[in-house]
């Protein structure tokens, strides 16, 4: 994939995983509140919850053209921070299809479900 080609605004948690095993440079988003964070969490993630975001989007910025992968429980709340960061120029914002559901049925049974 060249440099130009737009990422689809989705990923699944299958090209995530990938992504960590292969050591790729990016940044594994949640945008979950701080509760549930301390239920369950993808190692290496970056916690900055939706109802923060607005507040703490500067610490973002260093990373605007880097590839950022959201989540949260399902895929709701990170498609609409997906969405939003995109529209603010983070063109290489993705969201993660499912969430953090779907990533512990999938990949990591040791994440607890909620």
């Amino acid at each position: 994939m060249s440099e130009e080609a737009e990422l689809p605004i989705e990923v699944d948690v299958q090209t995530v995983n990938a992504m960590q095993q292969q050591n790729e440079q990016f940044i594994l988003l949640d945008v979950r509140e701080q509760n549930e964070y301390d239920i369950a969490k993808i190692d290496g993630s970056l916690l900055i919850p939706m109802s923060e975001l607005r507040l703490r989007i500067e610490e973002l910025e260093p990373n605007q053209n880097e590839r950022i992968v959201v989540h949260c429980h399902h895929g709701g709340r990170s498609m609409q921070v997906t969405r939003a960061l995109r529209q603010r120029g983070y063109d290489k914002a993705q969201n993660m299809a499912g969430g953090i559901d779907a990533w512990s049925q999938d990949i990591d049974a040791s994440v607890p479900r909620y």
